[in-house]
């Protein structure tokens, strides 16, 4: 598995081992995978943070510690594993699956520094997560600022973003030549509703219901939310299925999601798009 991990997070196991003995640990823990992270201090991710989020890198460095101290403080030995001998703990390795994963998600082959960051805070539940969500990172925005880059790689290598070539509702590319290009597509970036008379007639707009402030804010189902709108984002093998018994909120999550592309909180693949429910009782009756 490990020819799927790039140099660079081969470092970052290094640092984090390196971490993890400094500050008396007998494990690598999450934690300790986010201080090999900033160590090593460069790549993408610290690219994010640094330049996009504005984090205080020396901050985390110095809450963690903290924390990882306190906790060690409080066990009855010292421990003095070596190198060799101190291992991921399951939370650890987990993360490391979980890179793979994100990885694919951004059609990546090889698992970067990037994906271990968003891996970290998709894991949730550990110290280094919870540590960079009080400083206000999260895994949405750092999804995000990763789907932001690889669409400016694609619209330089290709004139245009990759994902627009199947959207023909989107407005074309800056790159375009004006000149060439009609002028129904320049100025149309969203299809109007009265373009789709067959779905108004038997659905619901959820976004337009989001836009009126008619709908509740979704407590709780982030995780379910952002997956959701992962998939849609996919140019392939883009459509998601909702499964589970009646009441157990399956409508929220899509009522969430109507939400958070008002608010502009989604890739912006999925910007300006609708959501809409229909009613399969009129569809039916014809």
């Amino acid at each position: 598995m490990s020819n799927q991990f790039s140099q660079k997070v081969s470092e970052i196991l290094v640092y984090s081992k390196q971490e993890a003995i400094r500050l008396h640990s007998d494990h690598v823990g999450p934690e300790h995978l986010l201080l090999g992270l900033l160590k090593e201090g460069s790549g993408k991710a610290m690219d994010i943070l640094r330049n996009k989020l504005y984090v205080n890198i020396e901050g985390i460095k110095d809450e963690l510690e903290a924390c990882i101290r306190k906790d060690e403080a409080q066990l009855s030995f010292r421990n003095t594993s070596t190198f060799n001998e101190i291992m991921l703990d399951e939370i650890s390795a987990r993360i490391l699956r979980l890179g793979i994963l994100e990885a694919r998600l951004l059609k990546k082959e090889v698992v970067g520094d990037e994906h271990l960051l968003l891996a970290i805070l998709k894991q949730h539940d550990n110290l280094a997560a919870q540590v960079l969500e009080k400083n206000d990172v999260t895994y949405p925005l750092v999804f995000e600022e990763l789907s932001l880059k690889q669409a400016d790689v694609n619209a330089g290598m290709s004139g245009y973003d990759e994902d627009e070539e199947d959207m023909p509702g989107q407005a074309p590319s800056s790159n375009s030549n004006p000149g060439n290009a009609s002028p129904g597509p320049q100025t149309q970036t969203r299809r109007p509703v009265n373009d789709t008379p067959t779905i108004d007639m038997f659905g619901m707009d959820l976004t337009k219901a989001a836009e009126l402030g008619r709908l509740d804010p979704v407590v709780g189902r982030e995780k379910e939310i952002e997956r959701l709108a992962q998939i849609l984002s996919r140019r392939k093998k883009n459509n998601p299925v909702l499964i589970g018994e009646p009441g157990v909120g399956k409508s929220a999550i899509v009522e969430g999601l109507a939400l958070r592309i008002v608010e502009k909180k989604v890739s912006r693949i999925l910007f300006d798009k609708r959501v809409v429910s229909l009613d399969m009782t009129s569809v039916v009756a014809g």
